[in-house]
């Protein structure tokens, strides 16, 4: 038996093929006598087998291990659970895209069976912590994977805001808003707007600005030590909005501040033997596409 005793099973909602990947998963746990718990939303897919739900919270403490079937958002759903708990986590990807849950229903068998004996590669991600400072602002933290965003809420108008690293003023800003992203979520949203991939090994954030309204206000990354402030301009016709991984979201009025910086959690993520992230971007984005692998000793 690995050290991997008890394990959290965080399944998708609604998703094709979820129920048969989970009764699979399930199947596979119980015949190795594993421990298994499972949230409310896993729990209703599997209501035939009289399974008690376990809240997420509480799931992420009891378990050493939780698996995400679905796709890169179910696995955003779980992290904050998981990073605060210290609990790595696997993913089967039911998704289109899975940058970050990269094993196959078709795959999964094998790839657990190298997993829970130990042969995996880990992979440590840096979060990021958000905070809404200003009048009737609460002031709480909001653990993030993926990215911050900061956009105007009404489209038909352009949202004026400054930016600041470490306390120095950087740019004057006139756009549809801001992405504040994490390596992890340089391929999500960030990645769209013109945004650079960052590898996952480097500490680092990326500003990248929405249709701005200036050609030369550009991309930038900084090391991931230093705050970031989004100031919205006082202006009272402002309406704006902050977002963090895209389930989370605070109105922001003019003079509020959006304050970014690195949590001190970090995401584990648990690939089985192999996971090569270059091979990963090429899959996903299609680089070379057509073109045949070339050897490095040519």
């Amino acid at each position: 038996m690995s050290h991997f005793s008890n394990i959290g099973i965080f399944g998708k909602r609604a998703a094709p093929g979820v129920d048969k990947a989970l009764r699979d998963l399930l199947s596979y746990l119980q015949e190795r006598d594993y421990n298994v718990l499972c949230d409310a939303s896993t729990a209703r897919h599997l209501s035939d087998l009289d399974i008690d739900p376990v809240p997420a919270d509480e799931l992420a403490e009891k378990s050493d291990l939780i698996i995400v079937v679905g796709g890169d958002g179910t696995l955003l759903h779980a992290s904050r659970a998981a990073a605060q708990c210290g609990v790595p986590l696997l993913g089967i990807n039911l998704g289109r895209l899975g940058f970050m849950v990269d094993v196959t229903p078709n795959e999964m068998s094998e790839a657990l069976d190298k997993v829970l004996a130990g042969d995996y590669v880990r992979d440590d991600r840096l979060m990021l912590n958000t905070t809404v400072l200003g009048e009737g602002q609460d002031g709480a933290a909001i653990l993030g994977l993926n990215d911050t965003v900061v956009r105007n809420r009404d489209f038909a108008r352009v949202l004026e805001f400054d930016t600041y690293i470490d306390g120095q003023f950087i740019s004057h800003h006139r756009a549809d808003g801001i992405i504040i992203a994490t390596p992890t979520g340089s391929t999500a949203y960030a990645l769209s707007g013109g945004g650079p991939v960052l590898h996952p090994s480097v500490d680092s954030f990326a500003l990248v600005p929405i249709c701005p309204h200036t050609l030369s206000d550009r991309p930038l990354v900084v090391r991931a030590e230093h705050p970031i402030e989004i100031v919205i301009s006082d202006d009272s016709n402002t309406e704006a909005l902050t977002t963090c991984d895209g389930q989370w979201n605070r109105e922001l009025r003019a003079g509020d501040r959006v304050r970014v910086e690195p949590a001190e959690q970090r995401l584990q993520i648990i690939h089985p033997p192999g996971y090569d992230y270059y091979n990963l971007l090429r899959s996903k984005l299609g680089w070379g596409r057509g073109q045949r692998q070339r050897n490095p000793q040519n």
